[in-house]
């Protein structure tokens, strides 16, 4: 058994970043070419035990553009064929889902989530191309424990969050803990990995899984609850969206203080400024002894 690998295929939040169609204050900086910040695509991971099989976590819309960008997730050898044994889910949002469509070319592969989020998908004909005799659907119950990829297990959980935009309606359940919005908890050779890309809450459930985990990629989306608001480029705080803001009493840089693995925070929207190097909000999460993710960041277990 290796060491558990796991490598940010992308950093940011739905939109990416700088969002394609935004000129906020720090986009306008990614699109002058300023030093101080890194375009970052669409929220993902990869992690696996020997380099050789990977467990892609969530399909953003940018996985083909990720893969391109990372060799080890490239053909090997065969006239077809991929480094990529399982997708897992641990939503239907749009940025979660939709790269599965990049994987539409009749490559064998698994595709784990939760029987709800299975049946989002399922029930867009799009999805089809993902033809049923090539690409399995397993549907895993939160607590069960699966094996995705050789020497890594993993188990999905439940994590306080809300329907997809697109199935929320008018009024949506805000932090509900149900099979629509979970995280990942990955294991192999000893190593602990969580990932929880969206959250909008912490709870026990959370801070008992991060005292056991070596790592944790948290969701990072917004650094003030009112952040989109005030940049007026939206009309939702982060909590009505789904997301813990990072700053505050109840933001997740004060939830998550004294948890001692190796903590990153992924899915970064736009508008935060914890992507410019320097701001006065990142140095603030780097001293509480924070990582910004960026695409490509590597980390050895």
């Amino acid at each position: 058994m290796g060491r558990l690998t796991a490598i940010v295929l992308g950093a940011a939040a739905g939109g990416g970043f700088p969002q394609w169609n935004c000129r906020c204050a720090v986009c306008l900086l990614a699109w002058a070419g300023d030093p101080r910040v890194t375009p970052r695509t669409q929220a993902s991971l990869a992690v696996s035990a020997d380099e050789r099989h990977w467990v892609v976590l969530n399909a953003s819309p940018d996985l083909r553009a990720q893969i391109a960008a990372n060799p080890i997730l490239q053909p090997q050898q065969d006239l077809r064929g991929s480094p990529i044994a399982a997708v897992v889910l641990t939503g239907a949002e749009v940025d979660q889902v939709a790269g599965l469509l990049t994987l539409r070319e009749r490559q064998p592969f698994a595709l784990y989530a939760t029987a709800d989020t299975l049946a989002t998908v399922g029930a867009n004909p799009i999805f089809g191309v993902l033809a049923p005799g090539v690409v399995s659907r397993q549907a895993v119950s939160i607590g069960d424990r699966f094996a995705p990829a050789p020497d890594i297990e993993a188990e999905l959980f439940a994590v306080p969050g809300k329907l997809p935009l697109y199935l929320e309606g008018d009024s949506p359940a805000l932090a509900l803990e149900t099979e629509v919005n979970v995280g990942v908890d990955i294991r192999s050779g000893g190593k602990r990995l969580v990932f929880v890309p969206g959250a909008a809450a912490s709870i026990p459930e959370l801070m008992r899984r991060f005292a056991h985990a070596d790592a944790i990629f948290f969701d990072g989306t917004l650094f003030t609850d009112d952040e989109m608001i005030r940049s007026g480029t939206g009309g939702k705080t982060g909590r009505r969206m789904g997301h813990m803001p990072i700053d505050g009493e109840d933001g997740s840089l004060a939830a998550l203080t004294g948890v001692a693995a190796r903590r990153v925070f992924i899915h970064i929207n736009n508008t935060n400024p914890i992507l410019i190097a320097g701001s006065p909000e990142r140095k603030k999460v780097e001293a509480a002894g924070w990582e910004i993710a960026e695409d490509g960041l590597k980390v050895v277990l």
